[in-house]
């Protein structure tokens, strides 16, 4: 049996490190080597334990978890699950924290804490496990400059000519970067783009804001009826599936809150499945950073209904779960750098914008 997962909890709150412990402890394949109450506590437990992964609180006494992430990231990179309460001035903190390198987030309850988190076991221990086998890296002080779409597209792009396209991406562990990069370089006459990324219903948002300050087109998060319009972004709130329907000759989006598909809601099955039925060949289908198998199954039926597909490659994931599984079905056409992922979807849309539209 290969070594088990060595996980550091630090926490303000004892319930809290207890009840993470006892959760991870009853696992075989990993164990809580360390406890700290605070980030000044935490240094030397992670100093003398060296975890494999590390779950974080962000609000504590001495030293803000963020603070500490940053410094951690820059000396010492080591992948760290966030914990955090579902409020929006949380879900901000949990945005910049991946940015700063975190790999995901643990929702912790505001009530009833003992059972909330007993109700998460399962996804803190999956979680705990992809992030072990994350990629991190070394982060300066100052977060990386943004990419461009100068620095990504070619100057001599192509214009793309037809509105009836559609992108629909999805993505898990990692996704929140992964996403950012990938919109970037989109201009403002992009065709629309759908989105499922795994994520708790206060983070959606957020997230959906802190895109849309970046990107050059418009970035929100899905209303339940809204027209499917050029230029603009949609992130599937995290309290809903996020399905694309028709109402005559427009795209609208449709919401609803139907039980978990692949243990998650939204699910990317459920996005690109809707897709394929929907759009057919005037979809192109992107899956991103993630771990599990969500969105396996879909893509593949994008496939069939005649959509090109693109898969995130292995080195440039931070989990390479979801895409690996589409890979292995079978329903990818391109396996692609994060890097180049804007770039070769646009190259395609406007290869295929001078065909004869198929919708």
């Amino acid at each position: 049996m290969a070594n088990p997962i060595k996980v550091v909890v630090v926490d303000d709150s004892a319930l809290i490190r207890n009840l993470l412990s006892e959760i991870i402890n009853r696992n075989r394949d990993m164990q809580v080597v360390g406890v700290a109450q605070d980030p000044i506590v935490a240094r030397e437990v992670i100093r003398n334990t060296n975890p494999d992964v590390i779950t974080l609180d962000i609000e504590m006494p001495r030293m803000d978890g963020l603070d500490f992430l940053e410094k951690l990231m820059r000396l010492r990179p080591t992948p760290v699950l966030m914990i955090s309460t579902l409020t929006e001035r949380s879900s901000e903190a949990a945005m910049r924290a991946m940015e700063l390198g975190a790999v995901d987030y643990i929702a912790k309850p505001k009530l009833d804490i003992e059972r909330g988190i007993q109700g998460y076991a399962d996804e803190i221990s999956d979680k705990i496990r992809a992030a072990a086998g994350a990629r991190v890296h070394a982060r300066k002080q100052e977060i990386a400059p943004r990419l461009t779409a100068d620095s990504i597209l070619p100057s001599t792009r192509p214009k793309i000519l037809s509105t009836e396209k559609l992108i629909i991406v999805g993505a898990s562990t990692g996704g929140t970067e992964a996403l950012r990069d990938f919109l970037m370089p989109f201009p403002p006459d992009s065709p629309a783009i759908l989105i499922t990324q795994h994520m708790p219903e206060m983070f959606t948002k957020s997230f959906a804001n802190r895109l849309d300050g970046l990107c050059k087109i418009k970035v929100t998060e899905a209303v339940h009826g809204e027209r499917v319009m050029p230029g603009h972004a949609y992130i599937a709130p995290g309290h809903s599936h996020m399905l694309l329907a028709r109402s005559g000759a427009n795209y609208v989006i449709e919401l609803n809150q139907g039980p978990p598909v692949n243990r998650h809601r939204p699910s990317v099955d459920v996005l690109f499945r809707s897709a394929a039925n929907v759009a057919g060949a005037n979809a192109v289908g992107v899956i991103l950073t993630g771990m599990g198998k969500d969105g396996a199954l879909g893509m593949l039926e994008m496939k069939q209904g005649g959509a090109y597909n693109f898969a995130q490659d292995e080195a440039s994931c931070v989990v390479f779960g979801m895409p690996k599984e589409a890979i292995a079905q079978g329903g990818v056409d391109e396996i692609v750098p994060l890097n180049k992922m804007a770039e070769r979807v646009m190259a395609w849309l406007a290869r295929f914008g001078r065909q004869t539209n198929r919708v």
